[in-house]
């Protein structure tokens, strides 16, 4: 039968997917719209089976607080020219605000909530069928506070953070997002790092000693000394504030507020680090 350009559109419309398969799409299903974006659904499941070895390494990372309740996510693709389109950033936003609307705590709950009548995983497997690309979510993360600051690093939707404080402090909230996307610490201090860790660092630092040559006996306070500048490396209220490296960020904190503190962060990227 032949199909209207009117047709196509509105099949555009409401999948987001090229005219050239809304059209072929629209013709097989004989002008009927259901079955049409069912077949369409259908492409992006055989995609995403024939390219499910492919390496997303692309994609849009995006971050969002709202009511008390803070979280990103990851829409990954395999090339930049997908992930920069307009319609994979939309879909990476209305996933991110149902997951937020939702408080969901899990990748899983955010696959299962509804969009446009299905899932949200089946409208990620539709996406690949647009676009031809191996498409997934990753990197989902929340915190729950009073308190939250995001940070989308240049607006280019490759690196978030968010950062939530036991008092309201907008400046130093957005100063420690900041923080947390450039030194990238891995807890809040030295207590949020697992005994493994720490048992490894401190094994690392005095094999190190060992190859230098030091005396036995001073071996375990060199690995000590050691691991003091490890925590200030990678403990976000240890490590030195990037706005004045004279202070650390605790006391670049403390010099606010006496009671001033992070009570959490989460960051995610998609660049190599």
């Amino acid at each position: 039968m032949a199909v209207s350009m009117q047709d196509i559109q509105k099949l555009r419309k409401m999948t987001g997917a090229g005219m050239m398969d809304c059209k072929k799409a629209l013709t097989e299903a004989e002008g009927d719209y259901d079955k049409a974006v069912e077949i369409i659904r259908e492409k992006g499941q055989a995609i995403a089976a024939k390219r499910s070895d492919r390496e997303t390494t692309n994609g849009c990372c995006l971050v969002k607080a709202e009511n008390g309740f803070g979280a990103m996510i990851a829409l990954k693709c395999e090339t930049d020219f997908v992930a920069n389109g307009a319609e994979f950033v939309k879909l990476t936003q209305e996933i991110l605000d149902a997951a937020v609307a939702n408080k969901c705590k899990s990748l899983d709950e955010v696959k299962a909530l509804p969009m446009n009548g299905k899932t949200v995983q089946d409208e990620v497997i539709a996406r690949g069928g647009v676009t031809g690309e191996k498409t997934e979510l990753e990197g989902y993360s929340y915190i729950e506070a009073e308190n939250i600051y995001t940070y989308n690093h240049q607006n280019i939707n490759v690196l978030c953070t968010m950062v939530a404080m036991n008092k309201p402090a907008e400046e130093q909230g957005h100063a420690l997002t900041m923080q947390v996307a450039a030194m990238n610490p891995i807890a809040l201090d030295e207590s949020g790092i697992s005994q493994e860790m720490k048992d490894n660092e401190f094994k690392i630092a005095a094999d190190k000693a060992r190859e230098e040559g030091k005396p036995e006996k001073l071996i375990p306070q060199i690995a000590q000394g050691r691991m003091s500048k490890f925590y200030k490396e990678v403990c976000l209220l240890e490590q030195e504030f990037i706005q004045d490296s004279k202070k650390s960020v605790k006391q670049y904190l403390k010099d606010v507020d006496k009671d001033l503190t992070v009570t959490d962060f989460k960051r995610f990227t998609l660049r190599a680090e």
